[in-house]
């Protein structure tokens, strides 16, 4: 495998025949961003689902470190029942490390996304943008190789999707993973990623790839430069070309 991440000529159908994917090669390193575009039902989601084992690719192989994987869904997915400091802690329960390792863990990881003095709220009083913080947290605390992320900040405001895009951005600096990131929007798309791959319908193939050349840390001001608009708008035509 040629880096953390690899799907080399990856295909899948499903048992009722429907073809999700077909062909898809792509490799993602250490300190890479990958966001993957296309229109829906193209097998976006489906790619995420195998990198993490809750699917089995019929065609091609993805490689990756199972152990080392870290998901974010597009809904936080917290227990109602438990406290933000107890949903944080439960990858680190389930891996049976002991209770005074995990705490210190998990408020690592509190402190990480910025909750620190909501670790005893549940997540009832919570804001959705405090949801996804703690399940980016919960995620975090065994610091995956591989983050896995599911359109996590789509249901959000603008405002405040863009602030944990932030957010995110400066995470995947401090802690420096491989990133596969899965959402609808371009200029989300472009702002978080190394690279943007645009998929075609269904069965999903890779039609488009941009290398997206700003550094990092990015800052808000970069969505109104025209470099990024010009970007957007060669992502934009290439997954226009795939609808067709």
């Amino acid at each position: 495998m040629a880096g953390a991440l690899g799907f080399n000529n990856v295909g899948m159908t499903f048992p009722d025949g429907t073809k999700a994917l077909g062909g898809v090669s792509f490799d993602i390193n250490l300190g890479e961003f990958v966001t993957v575009v296309g229109p829906s039902g193209c097998g976006k989601s489906t790619l995420l689902r195998i990198a993490s084992n809750l699917e089995t690719e019929t065609e091609g192989k993805c490689e990756i470190d199972r152990n080392s994987i870290g998901y974010v869904f597009q809904d936080a997915t917290l227990l109602p029942w438990r406290n933000v400091r107890k949903n944080i802690e439960i990858i680190a329960e389930l891996h049976g490390i002991e209770k005074s390792k995990r705490t210190k863990l998990a408020q690592d990881a509190i402190d990480l996304v910025g909750l620190t003095g909501f670790e005893d709220k549940y997540p009832r009083q919570l804001s959705g943008g405090m949801r996804m913080r703690a399940s980016l947290a919960r995620s975090l605390v065994m610091k995956p190789r591989v983050f896995l992320f599911d359109e996590p900040f789509g249901a959000l405001d603008e405002i405040t999707r863009e602030r944990l895009n932030d957010e995110l951005l400066r995470l995947f600096q401090i802690e420096g993973f491989a990133g596969l990131f899965i959402t609808h929007s371009i200029a989300e798309a472009v702002y978080m990623s190394t690279k943007v791959l645009v998929m075609s319908a269904r069965p999903g193939q890779i039609v488009g790839s941009f290398d997206i050349p700003f550094s990092y840390p990015r800052s808000h001001s970069l969505r109104y430069e025209p470099k990024f608009a010009e970007i957007c708008g060669q992502v934009s035509l290439a997954l226009r070309g795939a609808l067709v």
